[in-house]
């Protein structure tokens, strides 16, 4: 016989008190139809909310789906009159699919790397927000009883997601105390256990700076049942709520909202720090950050227009990438559309505005006609990317002037039209960055490969950097260049190639060719406000290599 629902969030007791008051008006002639009407239509909004909720809301997946069917047919009450847990844990205490998909979506929000969970109970919240954490991610749980680790344990290392969970048994402010000694930080912190103890465990947290300056602390159950609020209620557990939610609210360290999601779920953020009066602290931009933006925030580009050259594939590609990341829209330029409507598309898969632009940037029109395109688009260009080049191998003696001159129109002349353009667009709104891509070949002259043309073109685009670097930057432009190492790429790993890159890796002190993702940060850090003091600057990417 399955047990009668009992009531434990406020929604459930409003519904249970409906349900009284409609039976009651049923049974008694007196009560008119207008008043049963209304009682009947509040019934029908409360009643349906959960469930309303449960639909709307993703479906969990299957490792949480089994944890939930595992605690809700476990026996607690046996375990423990069998002594194999402290107290007797009560199956409303199970988090469900609902606040689990919220635990989920914060992590996701608070871009949460590592998370403290403090009371676990059956893991099927520490699963949810483990799902949420990327790859390298780790959630620590605090959980008081041994059984609990044992009883998740088996469905974590179901998931492919479980490893990320590490469970510390015992009283949690003792794994806190032994967190905060190591220096462990953490981007996120949930809530769930003893209640008399959450003002003590908040108040850890925040004094010995456990959470990061920019994390989140979630605490569960902070409505209790509607006791938290209610006059006349003499609950402890509400009572201890109630202090706790009225210490929150009048501490000026953090910001807080409640939520009411089934118990309630109280959000907390620490906010930045204002000195009061005669404070020693140096309230300077190294303190508050630039513009009041932390260093982090001071390398996104949010609302900024880029445009990569030769960005269907290779470096350009990852180039795109890591500006939309960081904020930017972002034009594919290549001249094979067809790869630059690839990338764009990818892009926008992403939640990245894009275009795909056409141009060969050895054409002066096409230049022209690319710049164009993109202002038409979007108004303006802040960040000029120009990427593409070719490299043609051949012994100097042997070098055509075709050769010379194909290479040099597209690595030199093609990159200096595209800074002229573009500088055109920017030196008349007096702001912007251009990145050209340069080679670590304008340092040294790479061997055993024969290139003197390409060589020479990427020494000619420092040489173009450095000039417009000096020229612009009074007016708002910063112009600096990148130079790669060896990029490792699948035509690299061909046949013919094999032995000139265990040649090159060699050479190379990091013993490794580059990854295109090794350049990624770079060209986000010289598009960012973070690099206007840099300019005409080489940054060289190459493992070491010039150096030996």
């Amino acid at each position: 016989m399955q047990a009668a629902k009992v009531s434990d969030t406020p929604v459930e007791f409003v519904v249970e008190y409906l349900l009284k008051a409609k039976e009651i008006a049923e049974n008694n002639a007196n009560v008119p139809a207008e008043l049963r009407d209304n009682l009947q239509k509040a019934l029908d909004i409360a009643c349906g909310l959960d469930g309303y909720l449960e639909q709307m809301s993703s479906q969990e997946s299957e490792p949480l789906a089994e944890l939930y069917r595992k605690s809700i047919s476990h026996d607690w009450n046996k375990v423990h009159e069998d002594g194999k847990t402290l107290f007797r844990l009560p199956v409303t205490c199970i988090t469900g699919q609902v606040e689990g998909q919220v635990l989920k979506m914060l992590v996701h929000m608070s871009k949460a790397k590592r998370v403290l969970e403090i009371g676990m109970f059956t893991g099927y919240g520490a699963l949810s927000m483990a799902e949420a954490l990327p790859e390298n991610g780790q959630l620590i749980a605090c959980e008081l009883e041994p059984y609990l680790k044992d009883f998740a344990q088996p469905i974590f290392d179901k998931s492919p997601h479980g490893k990320k969970i590490t469970v510390r048994t015992g009283p949690a402010m003792d794994t806190m105390k032994e967190l905060a000694a190591m220096g462990e930080q953490f981007d996120m912190v949930f809530i769930d256990a003893d209640k008399h103890n959450y003002i003590n465990y908040y108040k850890f947290l925040l004094d010995h700076n456990l959470l990061r300056i920019d994390g989140v602390i979630c605490v569960d159950n902070t409505l209790f049942k509607g006791r938290v609020y209610l006059k006349d209620s003499a609950d402890d557990f509400g009572k201890a709520l109630q202090d706790f939610n009225q210490f929150v609210t009048n501490d000026p360290r953090v910001e807080q909202v409640i939520i009411p999601l089934r118990d309630g779920l109280t959000i907390i953020r620490r906010v930045p720090y204002i000195p009061q009066l005669k404070s020693t602290v140096t309230y300077d931009e190294v303190f508050r950050g630039v513009q009041g933006k932390q260093v982090l925030d001071r390398l996104r580009l949010d609302g900024k227009v880029a445009y990569v050259t030769g960005a269907g594939q290779g470096i350009g590609r990852a180039f795109a990438h890591a500006l939309g990341e960081a904020g930017a829209k972002v034009a594919i330029i290549d001249m094979d559309k067809g790869k630059a409507e690839i990338v764009a598309h990818e892009l926008t898969l992403k939640g990245i505005s894009s275009m795909a632009v056409s141009a060969d940037i050895s054409k002066p029109e096409d230049v022209q006609k690319m710049i164009d395109d993109i202002v038409s688009k979007w108004g303006t260009i802040h960040i000029a990317c120009n990427n593409a080049g070719i490299n043609k191998n051949s012994a100097s003696e042997d070098t055509s002037l075709e050769e010379w001159d194909q290479t040099f129109n597209v690595n030199l002349r093609g990159t200096f039209m595209c800074c002229q353009a573009a500088g055109h667009v920017m030196l008349k709104q007096g702001y912007g960055k251009i990145i050209n891509t340069a080679s670590m070949a304008s340092l040294i002259v790479p061997h055993p490969q024969k290139q003197l043309s390409y060589n020479t073109s990427k020494a000619g685009v420092v040489k173009l950097t450095q000039t417009l670097g000096t020229e612009w930057i009074d007016r708002g432009v910063r112009v600096n260049c990148i130079s790669p190492g060896i990029v490792d790429t699948p035509l690299i790993h061909s046949e013919s190639l094999e032995p000139l890159v265990q040649r090159w890796l060699s050479d190379i002190p990091a013993g490794r060719l580059a990854q295109v993702t090794d350049l990624q940060a770079a060209v986000v850090y010289l598009a960012s406000d973070a690099s206007d003091y840099m300019t005409g600057h080489n940054l060289v990417i190459e493992g070491g290599q010039s150096l030996w």
